[in-house]
């Protein structure tokens, strides 16, 4: 039995990864942890979140001689933090000897110079950042397996990469066109007023530059115009994306691509049969629909995931048991 500690666990990514765990008989919660100042610390989780009543474990702040703790008693930890916050644990529980899952964007680009233009930081961690691998599930399994430095792709990536990365060769340059709408979970926790349910409104935002842009791009190989949207209900996105191919691909050559999938079983593909929210909602799946013009030779692809499962929690989950082959 592998043990965790969760980092983070009172934020809605990290409560929901730690209902995931609890229900894992092969791994165990060594425990749950939030930041010294923290206004839930000492609180049960259960308190947080009455529907996880049964996970009786106290939120407990993350003091020099816990981090002591926790490498000596777990055999990996779970970073459900703020960027600047991951970047510095995950460095510092690598180099102590555990295998770090990381939910925020602190170790996703390999690229050390994209972090002051899409996080403002500066990374401080070139030989952490080098042992990195994306954990996107169904396309890094065996890099996964073998890394213990796993950064957990975002939401909007999530959704957006297991649409098109099996176009990859069929796809022109011309740039990919995403939009994206999430649920409000996906700003986190904090009251924000942009962010109650009250203010919310379909809307745009972050156009033409939102950190996940750059995400999206690198991991496809190709640029793409990403917009996302916040809409007024609580969790799960739908990325609908338009996709020129190439002039000679048919219905039969894109059947092929997505047959990638075949073995997936968290991954459903239909052809003309659109995807919607609550297809997903509370699950680890993603749903891809797609329609072919075979006279424009445009494709449109719908994919649909919860954006605290798949496009967080779950394929956290998901990573954690392709690396220890569970």
């Amino acid at each position: 039995m592998k043990s965790i500690a969760i980092i983070g666990a009172s934020g809605y990514t990290g409560a929901q990864i730690t209902a995931l765990i609890h229900e894992q008989a092969t791994l165990s919660i060594q425990g749950l942890y939030v930041s010294e100042n923290s206004l839930d610390k000492d609180k049960p989780l259960g308190e947080l979140y009455p529907n996880y009543s049964h996970i009786t474990q106290a939120l407990l702040p993350l003091s020099a001689d816990v981090k002591d703790n926790i490498v000596t008693q777990c055999d990996a930890v779970v970073l459900a933090t703020d960027h600047k916050v991951s970047l510095h644990l995950a460095a510092w529980f690598y180099q102590h000897g555990l295998a770090v899952f990381d939910l925020s964007g602190a170790y996703r680009f390999s690229d050390i110079a994209q972090y002051p233009k899409w996080y403002g930081f500066e990374h401080e961690y070139p030989e952490v950042l080098a042992q990195a691998v994306y954990g996107l599930a169904e396309w890094n399994q065996e890099k996964i397996a073998q890394t213990r430095m796993i950064a957990v792709p975002g939401c909007y990536p999530t959704a957006s990469l297991t649409a098109l990365k099996p176009l990859a060769s069929l796809m022109t340059s011309t740039l990919p066109v995403i939009n994206a709408v999430s649920g409000v979970t996906g700003a986190g926790r904090k009251a924000q007023l942009h962010t109650s349910f009250c203010e919310v409104s379909l809307t745009p935002y972050g156009v033409l530059g939102h950190r996940h842009q750059p995400e999206i791009a690198t991991h496809l190989g190709q640029e793409v115009i990403f917009t996302p949207h916040l809409g007024n209900f609580k969790r799960g996105i739908l990325a609908t994306i338009t996709v020129e191919l190439k002039p000679e691909t048919q219905i039969e050559d894109i059947e092929k691509a997505y047959g990638v999938y075949q073995d997936s079983p968290l991954v459903t593909v239909k052809q003309n049969q659109f995807p919607k929210v609550d297809d997903v909602v509370h699950t680890p799946h993603c749903h891809l629909g797609w329609k072919y013009d075979e006279k424009n030779h445009y494709l449109v692809v719908s994919s649909a995931i919860d954006n605290l499962m798949k496009g967080a929690a779950s394929q956290a989950l998901q990573c954690i048991k392709i690396h220890y082959k569970l």
